[in-house]
């Protein structure tokens, strides 16, 4: 049984309706949709979306609850009244600097390779990953603020990779071997970010279905024909962070985030060129659209530039501390609303910064649509750009929890439950 059968009283069981709210640092973007599980699609049937105040979100974390509630209740409405629905649960996104996601790898030796693997035994290896995790990411938090302790908590938890001396499987219970090399992502967040979704769920009246670390949402949305061998480097760029997810022979290698995005842009512009922030954002916006006039794209350009560059160094930090992976794969993904900023491609298709990571060859720049996102099928025709991928990949989340559960993601609950407790 999905967890939508839990929420949903019998009679709802044909229409399954919830919502994805993406609380982003200049929109909160929400969509309504509806849940077939037996078609494993979702279908948008509402998109509501509202402009944030400038001091409600800061690097991707809530700074202002009843700010973002009210905007939220505004975008919420709107796509009400489109799908004539009031859905009752949410599934919210989180990103920001300190939201970590990792993931690890354990070795396990068998002392008894002819006994086939059991419950107990998966469970028993599963709690040792777990709990390795949890320690690798508190202290990689404690070192990068200065704190000796800081509350996290677990988000999200897949596993990603099983393998039994040496084969890939998808469920050990019942094998026999000696090897057992099991990879599972983790994302962490601190409780003080958990703790204003929380209560932003609660003062909108809805029961929260998950929140979930929207690099792996996004990394997460692609349904590729043979994802065991599906590599790419995703790159959500928002109005205050840039979200890194590494995907490689289908394994999510972990997620990267900086506090760089559109906001910053939009600044440098309203300082260079003396104006103010909406009048900034305005004109970056028509910029990227080339709608402005010649003269006006010289000194805009040479305003975004040097911001490029910085942004770039941001990307080339973060993709070198997969310093565990030999080779990074050669496509890169683009999608959230600052990647429409003309300077972004252009300054990923450089080489300098190429050469000091492990690429095999110059990695190849490509946009993230609506429509890549095959599972989720937007009836509104609405979600057109790269900012609408995010609350579009929230939502084909929500599929794999109104779906059956895999046997051994119901052990990986369990165990995480147990954690939790």
């Amino acid at each position: 049984m999905g967890l939508f059968d839990k929420f949903f009283p019998q009679e709802k069981q044909n229409g399954n309706y919830a919502l994805a709210l993406d609380i982003g640092t200049d929109l909160v973007k929400a969509l309504i949709f509806e849940i077939k599980p037996d078609e494993q699609r979702g279908y948008v049937i509402g998109v509501g979306r509202q402009k944030q105040k400038l001091s409600d979100i800061h690097a991707g974390a809530v700074t202002d609850i009843q700010g973002v509630v009210r905007s939220a209740e505004k975008a919420i409405e709107q796509a009400e009244k489109m799908a004539d629905v009031k859905p009752d649960q949410v599934i919210l996104g989180i990103a920001g600097e300190l939201v970590k996601g990792i993931t690890t790898n354990v070795h396990y030796e068998r002392k008894k390779p002819k006994f086939k693997i059991d419950f107990p035994e998966l469970k028993n290896i599963l709690q040792k990953v777990q709990w390795q995790a949890f320690n690798k990411v508190r202290k990689q938090l404690s070192w990068e603020t200065g704190l000796d302790e800081i509350d996290v908590k677990l988000i999200n938890a897949a596993i990603v990779d099983v393998r039994i001396d040496g084969y890939r499987i998808a469920n050990p219970i019942g094998f026999q071997g000696k090897d057992v090399s099991i990879s599972i992502f983790n994302a962490y967040a601190p409780l003080v970010h958990l703790g204003a979704l929380e209560s932003i769920s609660t003062d909108l009246e809805m029961d929260l279905l998950s929140i979930a670390a929207e690099p792996y949402a996004v990394a997460s949305c692609q349904d590729k024909e043979d994802s065991k061998e599906f590599s790419a480097i995703f790159i959500d760029i928002g109005g205050g962070t840039t979200d890194v997810a590494v995907v490689k022979n289908g394994i999510l290698e972990g997620t990267k985030m900086f506090g760089l995005g559109g906001r910053a842009f939009t600044k440098r512009l309203a300082n260079d060129l003396k104006i103010n922030f909406s009048e900034a954002e305005e004109i970056k916006i028509k910029y990227s659209k080339n709608l402005l006039k010649q003269d006006i794209v010289k000194q805009v350009k040479k305003a975004l530039d040097s911001d490029c560059q910085v942004w770039l160094s941001g990307v080339e930090l973060a993709l070198s501390e997969f310093d565990h992976i030999d080779h990074l794969p050669s496509e890169i993904l683009l999608c959230g609303g600052g990647s429409a900023l003309l300077g972004i491609k252009n300054a990923l298709q450089s080489d300098s910064w190429v050469k000091n990571l492990p690429f095999t060859k110059k990695p190849k720049i490509n946009f993230l649509k609506p429509d890549d996102v095959t599972s989720i099928v937007d009836k509104t025709g609405l979600l057109k750009s790269q900012q609408d991928v995010t609350p579009m990949a929230l939502a084909n989340l929500a599929l794999d929890l109104a779906g059956e559960e895999e046997p051994l993601q119901g052990i990986l609950r369990k165990v995480v439950n147990m954690m939790h407790t």
